[in-house]
């Protein structure tokens, strides 16, 4: 095998959302570092069946900012039947002819 393929394999502290925290053996980071997690188990929904919204990133904010006037419902007395009818189009195509 050669030498320096691989990635340091060392001992690195995973710190979970609720504080708890246990040591275990990855690639990421130098030895001795620590691992803190945004979601884990105890937090995402399909773990705990409960949906929750965590913005860690201001995300969540900024969607809300910028659609924050579409409801997605139509507005009272804006009957579906008041608006104008599709007008039809006709669509006529030429064929030209080549010349023998």
């Amino acid at each position: 095998m050669k030498n320096e393929t691989h990635p340091d394999y060392h001992e690195i502290t995973v710190i979970m959302t609720d504080g708890t925290q246990f040591v275990t053996r990855s690639t990421y980071g130098a030895p001795g570092a620590k691992l803190h997690l945004d979601i884990d188990p105890k937090t995402h929904p399909a773990w705990t069946g409960q949906h929750r919204l965590v913005d860690r990133g201001g995300q969540l904010a900024k969607f809300n900012k910028r659609f924050a006037g579409i409801t997605g419902k139509k507005e009272e007395g804006a009957a579906a039947t008041d608006a104008a009818p599709a007008e039809k189009i006709k669509v006529t195509t030429t064929v030209k002819k080549k010349k023998a």
